[in-house]
């Protein structure tokens, strides 16, 4: 079992026909991704690397039965774009754009709360990486290759801080079950909170990986549920120690603006459930390894 995407997901790619969107559905597809089709409008009736391009993901998904959209549409028309894949009854839609703006994102949000929970598509990104559950299909942008398949999950806010924790976590031979990139965008779809719980009833994943950084509440809300409702170990990287008050670092989201949202803020809070927190980058997988060794020797 993985989480989100496996072998048998069905995947339709809104901006199949651009040169980016091409790219990165050819490695998904050599990956094996079930890519099913291709969206974009005006371009129906065509074909791009060998799948079906219609003008919108409902046809998409009434004639190939998609049930998963990786979305490469530029900002000014990404926010329709996740819309109309939540309308055409996508179950899962990844969004790789970044830089849409914060209103789009808030009016995405308010769309998506009108469907009952049964039916409520789930929203990975804008501004992530995506999500692999390795040796069974992505979808995103990550190199699939350094991924090795295994029992701990990841989750970061940072796509490249993903990799190199799915690096140096093969290098020590410890495998990924999934890594889902939730993006670094003050408003995202899927939180912390949302992607933890998924590796808690996950039975093929032991333990997690946690990669957050400074700005937001989301990792005070997951330390919360770590404590109340994570019976998995979780490990964790706050990156930006050194940022100053009120600079912007890297992602959007990434801006102090509130108690708690400092990367030392966040480490005391995560440590005080018992998460254990690795010093350093270049510690996240020798950090993996040893919470999994003090769990195997307890």
């Amino acid at each position: 079992m993985a989480i989100l995407i496996n072998e048998d997901t069905k995947v339709v790619v809104q901006g199949l026909s651009g040169r980016i969107g091409q790219f990165h559905a050819q490695e998904m597809i050599e990956y094996g991704t079930r890519v099913v089709a291709g969206v974009t409008p005006g371009k129906g009736g065509t074909t791009v690397l060998n799948r079906p391009v219609f003008n919108t993901v409902r046809q998409a998904v009434e004639e190939t039965g998609a049930e998963a959209s990786l979305l490469f549409v530029p900002p000014a028309f990404a926010a329709d774009a996740m819309m109309e894949a939540a309308d055409a009854g996508i179950k899962t839609a990844v969004c790789v754009t970044d830089g849409i703006p914060a209103q789009d994102m808030m009016r995405v949000k308010r769309f998506l709360r009108r469907y009952p929970r049964e039916k409520k598509m789930r929203l990975i990104g804008p501004n992530c990486a995506g999500i692999i559950s390795p040796g069974k299909g992505f979808m995103g942008i990550m190199p699939p290759h350094i991924y090795m398949p295994g029992r701990v999950g990841i989750v970061g806010r940072s796509g490249t801080l993903g990799y190199e924790a799915a690096s140096q976590m093969k290098a020590l031979g410890i495998g990924i079950s999934s890594s889902i990139g939730i993006g670094g965008d003050p408003i995202n779809g899927s939180s912390f909170k949302d992607i933890l719980e998924l590796f808690e009833n996950d039975p093929e994943t032991d333990a997690v990986m946690m990669i957050g950084e400074i700005g937001g509440p989301q990792e005070a809300e997951a330390a919360a549920f770590v404590r109340d409702h994570m019976t998995k170990p979780v490990a964790a990287y706050i990156a930006g120690l050194a940022a100053p008050k009120g600079r912007q670092m890297g992602h959007a989201g990434a801006i102090i603006s509130a108690f708690g949202e400092s990367a030392q803020e966040k480490v005391e809070i995560l440590s005080a459930v018992g998460i254990t927190v690795a010093p350093n980058p270049s510690a996240m997988g020798r950090t993996m390894a040893e919470l999994l060794g003090l769990r195997a020797a307890a």
